[in-house]
């Protein structure tokens, strides 16, 4: 009996790494970043990523600029924290270059 859960899990497990990925989505305001300076900030979702709980908001992140450059990403701590809870917090990140 547990060999057979073992075995269902590691398979499991090992799917998950291999079949999860990492994405990113990039928009482009005015001229875009003239400059190099970041602000970076987690996207809190619940639910496999259905229901925003606190999401940033890029232009507050980016102050009284005009020209900037909005990334939005799952990387591999968002997507480990997101297994780690078996998806029911799942974070993004969001970085605004000025």
């Amino acid at each position: 009996m547990k060999k057979g859960f073992l075995k269902v899990m590691g398979v499991a497990l090992t799917c998950t790494f291999l079949m999860s990925s990492c994405y990113t989505y990039t928009s482009v305001v005015g001229d875009g970043a003239q400059g190099s300076k970041e602000v970076t900030e987690w996207n809190h979702y619940v639910i496999f990523g259905l229901a925003p709980v606190g999401v940033s908001n890029s232009k507050d992140m980016a102050g009284d600029s005009e020209d900037y450059e909005v990334t939005t990403t799952q990387t591999f701590v968002n997507g480990l924290v997101s297994a780690v809870t078996f998806g029911i917090y799942t974070p993004t990140t969001t970085t605004v270059k000025k």
